[in-house]
Formats: structure tokens, sequence, C-alpha cells
């Protein structure tokens, strides 16, 4: 390709020399860390090009191994001068030529996993004791990770065959179960390859197309360590060719002859991060010495390459770093530009960085964040956001988590449980949700029906729950939105299985018609934007696959469908900050930046711990040829050893995760032990240096999180007008008035409710609700036929009533125990009660008033019974433990308020009654009946001291102070947020504010 060059400016005669000399081995060189590898290479093509002609640059063909690496390596050509380009493609470009096109395209990986879902099914079908149904889709993605690696190593089925296993437990047998179900692909494995088949077929054909007809122009794979067998087949090929080259990232020419000896054993030196380079020279028939820099490049950081090459040496090290160590020089300067920060916990790490990427942002420097830890990152970018900084994350957002993927996987929800409310509410409020028509009006009664299910229920809505909700209201738009979510969550939970094909038309068309709203048709912004568009690539691709999915059940299907979504990713449409980045540890290899910070610096994050093997054990896969499970830890090494060795480097970990202590990565920890052996050498100064700029910064964190002084709220106690004082209280809320009056002034005064719960919870309010509806429909029937005065009878009637009430399955069995333990006390108390006194109203209402204060006291009585005298019998039913006679005397005054009211004003239809007895029932702990204090606090003077406490409440000098005897010091109020309670203490004076001025 031309870059800004005019055919007429070139030279008529071009004579192209060859851009290598001839040479019996293969050719091979490196890049020392430290080095801006593209740069480098461009740097070096170019040189090996002076004062060839124009096309002879042209001629090269460069080969890469990732896209970002081709676009750097393009975007330094364009910055001139203007020069003919090479020929840059990707190593898996290869198979892309008319030249190849006879070998079959690959079996898509989706179309192999759900193939491997179905033979993996039927043989757990035949053999259930193999495991269990719920590992399906992970069996099928490790089984195709593993079919994927035999191909691209070349082990083909007789070598796991062969393997040499004892094994006395079965466990090989069923391995061997389930790799016989996939012996056919590799058999038929060129009609019909997977990706990795495929890219070995191709290599193998091309290296054969080579061998017959060498090609004379260059070709250069550059970039790649090799470390998967395919790629590195290729390599050796083109290393042999008559112009052909390798050029290593990150080549460590400071290691001496004997260390890259001790490489040879692959089961004690995969870890380490030049092992790659060794078993590519040994499989070359060269040695590592024989590998050549690519330029003259000298990295600035070189005698920091010394310490970090020493400090990673295989072990054991400690006799290499005796003999070693006192020759390396300057270690104070090597280690000038580089900070170590040892946050307490991950949040305190998140944000130090966060203020250095900031700080570098103000001074128009670029920094680059490289960690493997992704939560690390998302709290690093949370961060950033006080300061409107987003980084731009090359990783982008995970497409199950962007809008479009989180409606989706709600959606595939609906069919696998009941529906809730917590359920339903979460798809009503996602942002994508009812955007094609007037979302407006949606979300105003999205909001109504959420009071609604708060404050009524139910639970677990339903299609006749929701149509009584709207039946009351004149709101046409209410009937008609509620037909839209009837139709679209209501009865869409089915357990059986239905075939992937229809699972998934339903699935989106019940998305796209959420999406779209009650109005119209269509998909609503679904499928718009970047994350949309890719979700939709997504949902195509499972769509012209699902044929061979079979039949699947819908919580199957919910873990099929999350997967697909879980593995590709979407950037962020907004315009990130062009200096601040995120990098994963690939593009650290690619890309230069002022600043590096390695973050994440522990054990199980950097490197990540390897994940266990299902199939194979690290020996067997020694003996197979398969990758160790170590591999990708000495990748990371490599990354490590890539990274530390730029210009200025963070090295930033935290002490603490989780609760609990972190384990320091094995290369900081190497580096830290080699330099607190050295202090001869000022490795311990310097090493104290790093740890010094890090606090440095932990300061600045703390200085920034300071919250400075803010005096402490006062215990309040409101003093409103008399005319906003509540004017009537049931004698439920006296006890409130009494313990923490600030309740009573919240609730009453300014009209606050605490929020239920969306899910409700089978609480002791219900509980106290269900039981006394049993009881009371008990009693109503024995009343009239005291034979039916049985524990049968009783503990049928609560069946019933706690199936029509009580969704929890849990909670009915545990109430009906608990029923079940009081039962034949109650009835034999019951049957004595009855001959006392017969009984005649059932949540009884009544009130009295104080005319002088304007004052109204009401109550609900759970039961009255009538005496052959005339004489009035109280009883209230509590689920819980009664309360004393000394509590009801200063504060439980329910049962006392009551007498007086009966005796003053009486109950429903019944005038002023004489009470004989006012009595709590208490269900708990095996029965007890406890009598209020009549004798000693009668009626006349409960009223007289009842009176005096709300005329003391009437007085606008009084407060309603908060908490003002609670039962217990840890009770929690439902208001004690909105009095600051925490900022002050129950042993503080109050705060009297006239809240009428």
């Amino acid at each position: 390709m031309l870059v800004g060059l005019k055919a007429s400016s070139l030279p008529k005669i071009c004579l192209v020399g060859p851009m290598f000399e001839a040479s019996d081995t293969p050719r091979v060189f490196g890049l020392p860390p430290g080095v801006d590898f593209p740069r480098a290479l461009v740097d070096g093509l170019i040189a090996r090009h002076e004062g060839q002609p124009p096309e002879a640059l042209a001629r090269v063909r460069l080969i890469v191994n990732t896209k970002r690496m081709a676009r750097r390596i393009r975007d330094l050509f364009d910055q001139g001068p203007a020069l003919l380009l090479p020929q840059i493609s990707l190593v898996t470009d290869l198979g892309e030529g008319w030249d190849l096109g006879q070998i079959p395209d690959p079996v898509p990986s989706l179309r192999r996993r759900l193939e491997l879902v179905q033979l993996i099914s039927a043989l757990l079908d035949r053999q259930p004791d193999l495991a269990p149904r719920s590992a399906i889709f992970d069996l099928a993605d490790s089984l195709a990770a593993l079919m994927d690696e035999m191909h691209g190593e070349g082990v083909s089925p007789d070598v796991i065959d062969d393997l040499d296993v004892t094994d006395q437990s079965g466990h090989w047998a069923r391995i061997k179960s389930f790799l016989g179900i996939v012996r056919h692909y590799f058999d038929a494995g060129f009609d019909q390859p997977d990706v990795e088949t495929r890219q070995r077929l191709v290599i193998e054909r091309r290296i054969e197309q080579w061998q017959n007809d060498p090609p004379q122009d260059p070709i250069i794979i550059a970039g790649s360590t090799g470390s998967r067998g395919a790629t590195q087949l290729l390599m050796q090929a083109v290393a042999r060719l008559p112009q052909g080259a390798v050029v290593f990232p990150g080549f460590d020419f400071e290691m001496p002859d004997h260390v890259w000896t001790s490489l040879e054993n692959a089961m004690l030196s995969e870890d380490h991060p030049q092992y790659r380079f060794h078993r590519f020279a040994a499989g070359a028939g060269i040695a590592a010495r024989d590998i050549k820099p690519w330029s003259d490049v000298v990295p600035d950081t070189a005698k920091r390459n010394a310490i970090v090459s020493l400090a990673l040496r295989p072990a054991p090290v400690t006799d290499q770093w005796l003999r070693d160590g006192p020759n390396l020089s300057d270690i104070p300067g090597a280690l000038r530009n580089v900070t170590l920060l040892e946050a307490p916990s991950t949040r305190i790490e998140a944000l130090a960085i966060a203020m250095r990427l900031r700080d570098a942002a103000e001074m128009g420097k670029t920094a680059a964040l490289i960690t493997p830890d992704r939560m690390l990152t998302r709290q690093v970018t949370a961060a950033l956001d006080r300061w409107n900084i987003l980084p731009d994350d090359s990783a982008g957002l995970p497409l199950h988590l962007s809008p479009p993927g989180r409606l989706l996987r709600h959606v595939a929800d609906l069919f696998r449980h009941r529906l809730t409310a917590e359920a339903l509410l979460t798809l009503l409020k996602h942002p994508l949700t009812h955007r094609g028509s007037d979302r407006g009006e949606h979300l105003r009664l999205t909001r109504e029906l959420e009071l609604h299910l708060r404050r009524h229920g139910p639970p677990y809505p339903t299609e006749q729950s929701l149509r009584l909700w709207v039946d009351g209201r004149k709101d046409k738009m209410a009937a008609h939105w509620v037909d839209w979510v009837c139709g679209c969550f209501t009865d869409r939970d089915y357990s059986g299985e239905i075939a992937l094909v229809t699972r998934i038309k339903a699935h989106i068309t019940l998305a796209e018609k959420i999406a779209q709203g009650s109005a119209g048709d269509g998909s609503g912004t679904l499928w718009q934007k970047d994350a949309g568009q890719e979700a939709q690539r997504a949902v195509t691709e499972l769509s012209s696959e699902a044929e061979v999915g079979g039949a699947l059940n819908a919580a199957d299907y919910a873990s099929l469908f999350h997967k697909i979504l879980a593995a590709r990713e979407v950037r962020n449409p907004i315009e990130p900050h062009p200096n601040i980045l995120i990098w994963g540890t690939l593009e650290a290899r690619v890309q230069g930046a002022d600043l590096l910070i390695l973050a994440g610096l522990n054990e199980g994050s950097w490197p990540e711990a390897p994940k266990p093997d299902p199939w194979l054990n690290r020996t067997l896969r020694h003996q197979a040829g398969l990758l160790l499970p170590e591999r990708r830890i000495g990748l990371s090494a490599h990354d490590f050893q890539q990274a530390i060795a730029a210009p200025e480097v963070w090295l930033t970990r935290s002490v603490r995760s989780d609760d609990a202590e972190t384990v320091v990565s094995r290369w900081l920890n190497r580096i830290q032990n080699l330099l607190s052996g050295l202090p001869d050498q000022g490795g311990v100064r310097a090493l104290e240096d790093t740890r010094r700029r890090g606090r440095d910064w932990l300061d600045r964190v703390a200085q920034l999180e300071e919250p400075g002084f803010e005096p402490s709220a006062k215990r309040p106690a409101p003093c409103p007008p008399t005319e906003a004082r509540p004017n009537q209280l049931s004698v439920t809320e006296i006890k409130r008035l009494i313990r923490d009056p600030y309740a009573i002034y919240a609730r009453h005064i300014l009209r606050l409710r605490r929020l239920d719960p969306l899910m409700k919870m089978p609480d002791a309010l219900l509980r106290g609700i269900v039981l006394h509806e049993v009881l009371e429909c008990f009693v109503r029937e024995t009343v009239e036929d005291p034979a039916r005065c049985t524990r049968a009878v009783l503990m049928d009637k609560a069946v019933t009533i706690l199936a029509a009430n009580v969704p929890w399955a849990e909670a009915r069995a545990l109430w009906l125990s608990r029923l079940e333990r009081v039962a034949d006390w109650f009835i034999d108390h019951e049957l004595g009660r009855q001959v006392l006194a017969r009984p005649t109203l059932f949540e009884a209402k009544g009130k009295a008033g104080m005319p002088d204060l304007g004052f109204t006291l009401t109550a609900t009585a759970d039961r009255l019974d009538l005496d052959r005298y005339g004489n009035l019998h109280i009883y209230d039913y509590k689920t819980g433990q009664p309360p004393s006679k000394n509590e009801q005397k200063a504060f439980d005054k329910q049962l006392l308020l009551e007498a007086a009211i009966a005796e003053r004003e009486g109950f429903g239809e019944m005038g002023p009654t004489k009470v004989a007895r006012a009595v709590f029932i208490g269900l708990g702990s095996g029965g007890q009946e406890l009598d209020a204090p009549l004798e000693e606090d009668p009626p006349e003077k409960v009223w007289a001291e009842f009176h005096d406490l709300i005329a003391a409440y009437m007085d606008p000098a009084k407060g309603y102070i908060s908490r003002r005897a609670p039962r217990n010091s840890d009770d929690q109020g439902d208001y004690d947020q909105l009095a600051r309670y925490g900022e002050w203490d129950i042993t503080d004076a109050a705060d009297l504010t006239d809240m009428g001025k």
C-alpha cells in the first residue's frame, strides 16, 4: 500500500536485494523488555531497507498475533516518511487465501458446544452416575476446550488412550467415557473442522507449500511467544525459510547460558517467563545465545531488567542471588521511577490508583492500568468518576452486564421461576422497558404498582391480583397497561423441556414486546447502539445453531443463554479520556505509555490460579503433549517482566481483601527478597524508597478520605404547634407514645411511613394476623357447636387459613408446628373460658373521647365475652410473650385502656359495660394467660393518667423526644435513621425545637 508517495516519483529501474543474509540455521531475533516492541520492529524494518528500492519493503509479509499489534504498526508507518507498506496480516488470516480454499470453513464453536450438550446428555441418560445433570453445560465447555487444545497441539485420542494410568477409583474410566463421545470429531475432523483443527490444517498445508516452493520474499512473524503448538509449528517453519524470520518480544538477553539450560524440564520451568523461548529454540535446534537482537536499541531500564531477570530465575535461586547479586549495579538508580504501594484494602488501592491517573491526566501524560483483576478495574473506574474521567478500557463491558444483556437475562428467568414482585418491578423499571411508547406514563404506573405491592402485596403477583388493583381505578391508561403487564409477565413459568428453537423464538418475541411497551409493535430500543447490536448478533448466532440444541428446560436454557452473553463484550459508546487507559496484559505488549500501573499483585489475581482440570492432571498432560496449567502463569510472568521495564512503573497490591490477608504475588515477593538481601549494593534503601513513594500516595488518599469536622446531630424532640398534633390515636400506639414519642411525631405529623420491603417476609406481624384469624374462626364455630372444640378442628382450620394467606411453605410448616404445641392447652382453657362467659364480639371497634382536649382514643378488641352477669371479659391474642404486669402498668397499657373504653363508651353496638377481666392469651412457650392488673389500676385511674399524658403532649412546649424509654438498648425503630440515632446517645439531653416557627 502506498502512503503519501506518487507513482511518478518511483525510480524506473529497481534492483531488490535480499533482506537477510543466507543462513543454515533458523533465523530468530528478539527485543528486550523495556523496548517499545512495535516501534522497534518498524524501525528495524526501515533500517534493513535503507538503500533498497521502495517496493522492497512492500514485498515483506509481516505476520503478527493480534489486531491491536497490526493497528499499532500501521499507525507507526502512517507517521511517515512516505513508504510502501509491508503486507501486514494475522496468524489467523493464513487460511483466507484462495490457494487454501479447499479446506472447509470451521464449524461455529457454539454449534460444537450444543452438539456436545446433546452427546453428554445422552451419555448421562445411559450412565447417570457419571456426573450430575446440572453440570452438563460446564462439562460441554471444558470438553470443547480440551478438544480445541488437542487439535491445536496435534494430540489424537489414541495418545490419551495409551496414557499409563493406575486408577483404582474408576475416575479414569469415567473420563474415557466422556472422551469416547467426541472421538468421531477427530476421525472426521477434515470434513467438519472446528476452529483449532482448521487452523492447524491451514498451517500444515501452508508449510507443505513452502517446502515444495520456498517463497523468496521476506516473511516475518513478530510479537508471538509460540505458546500454542500450531503457532510454534508455523514459527519454526518461517524461521527456516530463505528470507524468513521470527522476532520475539521481551527476550531476556541478560540470562546466562546455565539458566537457559535449567529450563529443560517443563514440569519445573513452565511458569518461567522465558520458558517459551527456550522451548522454541530447542525445537529449532539452536541455543538461546543464537537468538540475535533485532536492532541495537537499548532500553532505558536495562539495569532494572537485570534485577528482574535475576529475581525471576527458576528455583532454587538463593545460591544464584548470592553469587550474581553483588554484580548488580546502581540499584537505587534502576528503581528510581518505581513505586511500591501496599494498600490496606482493595478500595484504598483503587482510590490511590485513581488519584495517580488523575494526576497524570492533569500533566498531559499517558497512563495505563494493567491488571487481570476486573473487579479492581471497575473500582478504579468508579473512583475516577468523581473527577469526570472515563478511562479507555480495552476490555469493554461484558455483554451480560450491559442494558440489553440484563433485560434478556431477566426475561429468560421469567420462564424458569414463578413471578415475584421483585422480578416484575426489576423488569418494569429496566431502562429499555417500554421504550417504544409513552415511557413517562409507564413509569408513573410502575411507581403506583410498586407502592401497592409493598403495602398490600402479594409477594407473587398474578393476573387476578393485578386486575383487582386496577379495577377500582378510573384511569383508562392503567387498564390497558395492566393488560400489557399480564400478557408479558404472568404465567410464564414452565418447568418442562421445549425445543431450543421454540424457546429462543418465545424468549426474543417476549423481550421485544416488553421493550416496545403497551402500544404499537416493534422492539423499542432493544437492538440499538453498540450493546444492542452485539446482543442481536449473539441471539442471531444462537438461533442459527438452535436446531442442533435439542430440547431444554427453562433453567438449562437460562444458564446456556447467560454463558453465551458472558462470552461477549461491548465497548462503552461514550468517548473516553484519550490518555487514561485500562489494558489487559496482552495490550501492554503492543502499546507504550509514560506510566504503567501494575495492580492487583497478589496470588490468585496476578498470577491467576490455574483452573482445575476435570480431565487430566499435570503429569498426564505432560505425557500426552498437552499444555500444562502453569503455561498461563508463565505467560503472565512474561507480561509482568515486560511491563515492569516501562520508564515509570507503579506496583500495587492490597494487604487485605474481603476481610482476609492476601499473599503477595510470587514475582513481587522475589524482587523484594532479592533487594532485601543486597544492603551493600543499596537494595534495602532502594526498596524502602519505592515503599516511601507509595506511602506518600496513601497519605494523599487519607487526606482525600478525611471527612472533616461536622457537628453531630442532637437528640431530636420537635415541638410542633398544638393544632398540628394528632387528635386521635389507637390503644396500640400509646406504648409507642410512651417509649418513643418521636415515632408518633414522624408518623402522624410528618405523615411518614416505613417503606415495606418489596418481597414481604413471613414476619411476626403477618403471623399475628393469620393466627388471629385462625382462632377467631375456630371460636366462632365452637360457640355454636361446642362439640367441635377439638384439636382436629383447630388444626384443620389453621391449615386452610395458612394455605390461603401464607405463600411460603417453610413459614406455613413452622407456624403450624408452633400452633400444634399449644393446641391442647388452648382448647382446654377455651372450654373453661366459654363456661365462664360467652364469646360475643370479635375484632370489635370502640372509641372514647376527651372533649376538653379534642382528642379521641380508638381500639379494636380481638375478642369480647359476656358472662351471665352482663360483665365483659376482654381477650387479646399474643403470638409472642405477653407483657408483664409491671410493663402493662408503665408502658403497654393496651388492655387497661380497652377496659377504660369499654366502661366509658363501649365497643360496637355494646354500650358502656363493666369489665370483669382483661386477659392476654399468649400462644408461645406452651401457652399462657396473663391478666391485666385491673385491681391495682382500675379503668378510672388509667383514664385519668391517660388524660394527663395527652394533656402534656398538647402543650406546645412539650417535645416528641426520640427513644425516650426503649425496652432494650438495641431495639430498632422505624424512624431511627430520620432521628439520626447513633450521632447521639439516649443519655444526651433533648433538643427542643419549635417546629411551628
